[in-house]
C-alpha cells in the first residue's frame, strides 16, 4: 500500500465529512452539557457532581457513536451509488488503500470531535467548580476514540456488501452486543443448555468486547478505579488488533465486488 495515496483519500474524507456540517454536533453537545449542568442539580440534591460527570462522558460516547455508525456505513456505499468508485479504482489506487483511507479519514473526524467535546466538558466542569480527575477523563476519552475506530471498521466492513440501512442496523446491534459480550457467556452458563452455551461462547469469541475499551464508568472515580497499566495496554492492543482484522476482512470482501 502507498501511504501517500491513503493520506489523500483520508484527507478527502475528512474534508467531505466536515463540509456535511458534522461539527454541529460539537455545538449541540456544548448546549446539552450546559443545560444538564443547570438542571441536574435541581433534580438530584445528592451526588449531583457525580451525575454531571457521568452525563458528560455518556453524552460524548453517544455523539461519537452516532457519527461512527451513520457516517461510517455510508462512506463506501456513497461512492458505489455515485459510481465514483469506478474512477477511483481505475486509477493506481488499490482497494485496500481505498478502504484504509476511508477509515483513517473518518477516524480523524472522530478524533477532532472527541478533542473538542472533551475540552468543552472540562470547561463546563471548571466553570461549575466541579472536582474531576483530569488524567482519568483524558484516558477515558482516548479509549473512547479507540472504541469508535473499531466501530467504524465494523460499519465499513458491513457496508461493503450490504445496504446502508441494513449496515446501520447490524452495526448498532454489534455495538450493543459488544458492550455486553461478557454477560453473554454468563447467560449461557446460567441457561444450563449446552447448545445455547456453545452459541454464547461462539458469539463472545467473534464479537468485539467493547467493554474493554469503555472506561467512562471508572474514570469518574479517579485513577485508582481504573484497570492496571498492563491491562490498559492489553486492552488498547486488543482494540487496535481487532480494528486491523476487521479492515482486512472488509478489504478482502471488497476485492471480490464487481462494479
Amino acid at each position: 500500500m502507498n501511504l501517500a495515496r491513503i493520506l489523500v483519500i483520508a484527507t478527502n474524507v475528512f474534508r467531505e465529512v466536515i463540509r456535511d456540517r458534522i461539527l454541529y454536533i460539537i455545538g449541540f453537545y456544548a448546549l446539552l452539557l450546559v443545560i444538564a449542568a443547570q438542571l441536574l442539580p435541581q433534580v438530584a440534591s445528592t451526588a449531583q457532581n457525580k451525575i454531571i460527570l457521568d452525563f458528560g462522558l455518556a453524552a460524548m460516547s453517544v455523539m461519537g457513536l452516532i457519527v461512527a455508525i451513520f457516517v461510517g456505513t455510508g462512506l463506501v456505499n456513497k461512492e458505489i451509488e455515485k459510481r465514483t468508485v469506478l474512477v477511483l479504482i481505475a486509477k493506481p489506487i488499490s482497494r485496500s488503500e481505498f478502504i484504509t483511507g476511508k477509515h483513517l479519514g473518518l477516524s480523524a473526524v472522530l478524533a477532532l470531535l472527541i478533542i473538542a467535546m472533551t475540552a468543552i466538558y472540562l470547561v463546563v466542569l471548571q466553570l461549575g467548580q466541579i472536582a474531576y480527575p483530569l488524567e482519568s477523563i483524558l484516558l477515558a476519552a482516548l479509549y473512547l476514540f479507540l472504541q469508535l475506530c473499531l466501530i467504524v471498521a465494523v460499519a465499513i466492513g458491513l457496508s461493503v456488501f450490504t445496504s446502508p440501512a441494513l449496515a446501520t442496523l447490524l452495526t448498532f446491534g454489534i455495538y450493543l452486543m459488544g458492550q455486553f459480550s461478557e454477560h453473554l457467556v454468563e447467560l449461557g452458563r446460567l441457561s444450563k443448555n449446552p447448545s445455547f452455551e456453545r452459541l454464547t461462547q461462539g458469539l463472545y469469541l467473534v464479537l468485539p468486547d467493547l467493554s474493554r475499551l469503555d472506561l467512562k464508568n471508572q474514570a469518574v472515580y479517579g485513577p485508582d478505579a481504573l484497570p492496571s497499566l498492563p491491562i490498559l495496554v492489553e486492552n488498547a492492543a486488543y482494540g487496535l488488533l481487532y480494528t486491523v482484522v476487521l479492515l482486512t476482512i472488509a478489504v478482502t470482501i471488497f476485492s471480490y465486488r464487481e462494479f
